[in-house]
């Protein structure tokens, strides 16, 4: 009886107490202030974002709490655009955007970043490759890249530009992201190409290019682009993260929890993960084209100041606009949200 009576009030005990450190917990995590939210990006299905679509896929935007429409553009110009216009809350895109946007007067910044490297790859046609040996033979091609104004658009003319050419002296071409990309290459519409994996992976497979210039790995870009090159980043309007501090946090959240996930993924859970449309109708080189970009991803979702750096002074080369821009680098990436995220996991 003794017994009962004692189970009875410690049941009851820890029902109190349980009650009382409840609503103490949800207290320390605040609501998001915006929990639904509208993400733009060009060319999903590349691996430039593919911290994106697994995010996404995993449900970790769920799981913080959530509900994130992803809307995807031809290329990433466009999802800029559409976070101006304000018809996106948050976008993945090129770090160098928060760069150019704030020689523009317009305060956008990384929260966090996901490519450490561009992973852009220049090739051009098979039939022209004996007569572009240098980037100056591209002087009047037409260069295919994912959306002009776009990374691919850039890293074409950073690379031109170390042989004296300016961004006029070639024809830019928008192609898209997927297979419109691997057609345009096939019917000969353009004579060499900037993009990414896996339409890169598929064309090089098929016997369609020769690469020029491949941004895949850190010897590559130490070689082309004097080291870390930030690439793929999350950004937003200052404005909204200094409104929204608590959505901001959960987005970078869901993205750090990916990162993590890639460090350890094998090519067939990532080929799982993703729709099968990704594959390019061939899953085995899907996987191959992971296993070429997977060192570009970032570890700690943390812009390094010389990546940054790196950055600026690759738009400068090219870029009249950028040439006397008073940029303050500091301004471009908000790492707080990235730090907090490492610090709970």
């Amino acid at each position: 009886m003794k017994l009962t009576t004692l189970a009875v009030a410690v049941a009851t005990a820890v029902a109190t107490l349980t009650g009382v450190i409840a609503p103490a917990a949800a207290q320390t995590a605040p609501a998001p202030e915006k929990p639904k939210l509208v993400l733009g990006v060009g060319g999903k299905n590349l691996f430039y974002y593919l911290p994106l679509t697994l995010a996404e896929r995993l449900g970790y935007f769920k799981e913080q709490g959530l509900d994130v429409t992803v809307t995807d553009f031809g290329g990433g110009a466009k999802s800029l655009q559409s976070l101006i216009g304000g018809s996106a809350d948050v976008v993945t895109g090129a770090y160098e955007h928060t760069i150019r946007m704030q020689a523009k007067g317009q305060e956008i910044r990384a929260v966090t970043e996901l490519g450490r490297f561009p992973g852009i790859v220049l090739a051009v046609r098979k039939d022209k490759a004996a007569q572009v040996k240098s980037f100056k033979d591209l002087k009047g091609m037409k260069v295919g890249v994912t959306a002009p104004g776009s990374s691919t658009n850039f890293f074409v003319n950073a690379l031109i530009a170390k042989d004296g050419l300016k961004p006029t002296d070639v024809s830019i071409i928008g192609i898209g992201a997927g297979m419109s990309a691997v057609a345009a290459m096939k019917k000969g519409e353009i004579e060499a190409i900037s993009n990414l994996d896996p339409v890169i992976t598929k064309l090089v497979q098929d016997g369609d290019v020769v690469v020029m210039a491949d941004s895949r790995t850190e010897a590559d870009n130490e070689r082309l682009l004097g080291g870390n090159n930030p690439a793929a980043v999350v950004y937003l309007k200052a404005d909204f993260i200094e409104k929204n501090p608590e959505t901001t946090q959960r987005i970078v959240n869901a993205f750090y929890k990916t990162l993590k996930w890639l460090q350890t993924a094998t090519p067939e859970q990532v080929a799982d993960a993703v729709p099968p449309e990704y594959h390019l109708g061939d899953r085995n080189l899907y996987m191959a084209a992971f296993v070429a970009s997977k060192p570009m991803y970032s570890a700690t979702g943390v812009i390094p100041e010389a990546g940054m750096k790196n950055a600026l002074d690759m738009l400068v080369r090219f870029d009249e606009e950028m040439k006397d821009a008073k940029i303050d680098l500091g301004r471009t990436f908000d790492g707080r949200f990235v730090k907090k995220a490492a610090g709970a996991n």
